[in-house]
């Protein structure tokens, strides 16, 4: 998933920053000639040129960090087409200066990803050929290179598919995170031994939701559906969660501002163009969850988070217990949201009861050093010390590899 993802993106988060290049206007991509009436030497010229070196070295510096995620997260092709981004920042190329009216905003804003989910949507959609001759996901040679020059000239005038793009945050509804949240979950069921009412906040998809209709496994110890062809085997360290749980979710839904309908063919399209093309088998998994989505329905509200959740809380059923969850979620949210929405659950949790307990888990960074990401978890049951949090297990946040601490404190 920023001027947050949708079900947490700020509306002024799809307008491109108003300190744009120079202060120059609608033409903000193009930077002034030396005919325009401003002198070159005039006071206002020089503090332009400044602020357009500024803008230059913001967008660098973005490009450097959106390099290191790819090579942390096994996606050589896109760190090696940052570099060539970086080339085409330093020659002023087509597409430095399609991204220069966003240099100002913040890396959650994921204006590159943004880029490179329009130009990966149109290389799977067959709608760039010379694109798709190099992307992996597409057959394509990976040659980052070659890749790049197609990009110069796509975007030498940018189709409106790309334009769209950049005004859309990145929805990746990484299904690889549904190891943690399941694991989770199973842990709800084994304490409450009741039947579960999901509720997930900023789905996307929803392809999380969807969770139990996987396939887990750790030392010949599995959960889930044994044919799912989206299998989690082997992932678990320092232990596993309880596989014997009586996990069963009788009722799902979920919210987003802008949520996607991964059962259509346009939804699932665009799903898989901002899953990044390598590693190879996380593109697969995402096409098998979304391919899975027709079979598990999961109802996805749009609307915004701090109208939704009270609703989803006020109702109550006895004899099942309510779970509000989220992954890579919170941290999109401003200070004040993260307050409402605390204050929420709390009120909640003091109405909770052994017959109808509450829980929120959450899958979400380190809130000191951001990495690795953590899987906690709070219940209300109504008994004495509820409402505390437990650290459970830390992963990444592409799922992989989960340590299960489930029993710590935090």
């Amino acid at each position: 998933s920023s001027p947050q993802p949708p079900c947490r993106l700020d509306p002024s988060a799809r307008k491109p920053p108003d300190r744009l290049i120079g202060q120059w206007p609608e033409t903000a991509t193009r930077r002034p000639t030396r005919s325009s009436t401003i002198s070159p030497t005039c006071p206002t010229a020089r503090k332009a040129r400044s602020f357009a070196v500024v803008t230059r070295e913001n967008l660098a510096r973005t490009i450097r960090w959106q390099r290191v995620g790819f090579d942390a997260l096994g996606c050589p092709f896109y760190a090696a087409l940052s570099n060539e981004l970086t080339h085409d920042l330093e020659t002023d190329g087509p597409v430095t200066r399609l991204l220069l009216p966003y240099a100002d905003a913040s890396f959650e804003a994921a204006y590159v990803l943004r880029l490179l989910g329009g130009v990966h949507r149109m290389a799977l959609a067959g709608d760039a050929p010379a694109l798709a001759a190099h992307f992996p996901s597409t057959g394509g040679d990976g040659d980052a290179q070659a890749a790049m020059a197609a990009m110069r000239e796509l975007l030498a005038d940018p189709p409106a598919e790309i334009l769209d793009a950049l005004t859309r945050p990145p929805q990746t509804n990484e299904v690889g995170r549904s190891v943690a949240l399941l694991s989770g979950l199973l842990v709800v069921a084994d304490e409450t031994r009741l039947p579960i009412r999901a509720r997930e906040m900023g789905a996307s998809a929803g392809l999380n939701s969807r969770c139990d209709s996987y396939w887990y496994e750790q030392d010949g110890m599995g959960w889930g559906r044994p044919q799912s062809r989206v299998r989690f085997v082997n992932l678990w360290n320092r232990g596993a969660p309880p596989f014997s749980a009586p996990l069963d979710i009788v009722d799902r839904r979920a919210c987003d501002r802008d949520p996607i309908d991964a059962t259509r063919p346009e939804g699932a399209l665009t799903l898989l163009s901002y899953v990044w093309p390598e590693p190879p088998e996380r593109f697969a998994r995402a096409r098998e969850a979304i391919a899975h989505a027709t079979h598990v329905p999961v109802t996805i509200d749009r609307a915004d988070v701090r109208d939704w959740l009270p609703t989803q809380l006020r109702e109550r059923h006895p004899g099942q217990a309510l779970v509000v969850f989220h992954s890579v979620f919170w941290q999109y949210l401003d200070a004040d949201i993260r307050a409402t929405l605390r204050a929420h659950l709390a009120d909640a949790g003091r109405e909770a009861t052994p017959d109808a307990p509450l829980a929120w888990l959450r899958l979400e960074p380190n809130a000191e050093n951001y990495v690795p990401a953590e899987l906690r978890l709070t219940t209300w049951d109504g008994s004495p010390g509820t409402g505390r949090a437990r650290l459970l297990a830390t992963t990444g946040f592409h799922g992989g590899p989960i340590d299960w601490l489930a029993g710590a404190s935090a």
